[in-house]
């Protein structure tokens, strides 16, 4: 039997605090989780937000005008700070991890998909872990992945993936806002049932992410109705990642 394939989704706002740092601790969890699943021949592909934080703790405010621009910026400075961070908890647990930077266009049907089949594939057979992140410094605004959460599902579903798990800041869908009293966590949402009503609207700041719930709740269907059971997660919950897939009740669970 073919080891098992895991796409999990990392945010912003699990990688980071209050004060938009990035967490060492996080991302050693994060890796601790996947070097589990590597040991029991699950392989993780794991989708990272973070680098324009990243960026923007070694930049400051800069002087660039333009937002996107200094997305680009923010971003190119970033990711390689990201990756520094993964290379070098990866190799304190034996394992290694390569980065796989994609532009929308890339899973357009033709030699560019064929293409990053062929480098996801090349990389899995060799034991290592790819890290996915948007190409923000040569993403061209109109083409970009509306958030990461589209690109993990796309990579899902490029790599037919068995499930995928989208990590966030809440532990999955609530009836209400998640802070308030009455509202009930759903442990699972199935097909077309109508939960967008539940949905708070998301208020973020620069460099936080483009994700909110909405966002998530559409990819959560929309992957799970191509047969990939999709999770959304507390990321910052321990062992989060080992419990889901030993099938414990936490987050929300869509399927189709």
């Amino acid at each position: 039997m073919e080891p098992k394939r895991v796409v999990v989704k990392v945010g912003t706002n699990v990688l980071t605090n209050k004060d938009n740092r990035i967490l060492g601790p996080i991302l050693r969890e994060l890796v601790r989780q996947i070097s589990v699943l590597y040991e029991r021949d699950i392989m993780v592909i794991l989708v990272s937000s973070g680098s324009a934080i990243a960026g923007k703790e070694v930049l400051g405010d800069t002087r660039i005008k333009d937002p996107s621009v200094r997305r680009q910026v923010y971003s190119s400075v970033g990711q390689p700070r990201m990756m520094r961070h993964y290379y070098s908890i990866f190799h304190d647990y034996g394992m290694r991890c390569g980065q796989v930077l994609a532009t929308k266009r890339d899973f357009d049907p033709g030699p560019h998909r064929e293409n990053m089949i062929n480098c996801y594939e090349g990389l899995l057979a060799e034991g290592v872990i790819p890290i996915a992140n948007e190409d923000d410094a040569t993403s061209l605004t109109m083409s970009m992945f509306s958030d990461n959460d589209e690109l993990a599902s796309l990579v899902a579903e490029l790599l037919d993936a068995d499930s995928l798990i989208i990590l966030s800041d809440t532990d999955g869908l609530y009836t209400g806002h998640p802070d308030d009293d009455d509202s009930v966590k759903l442990s699972e949402v199935k097909g077309d049932q109508d939960v967008e009503k539940y949905v708070q609207a998301s208020e973020k700041k620069e460099g936080e992410g483009r994700g909110g719930m909405e966002s998530k709740l559409k990819i959560a269907k929309g992957t799970a109705k191509k047969n990939i059971p999709t999770y959304i997660a507390d990321g910052k919950r321990h062992n989060v990642i080992v419990d889901i897939l030993d099938g414990k009740d936490i987050g929300t669970k869509f399927i189709h």
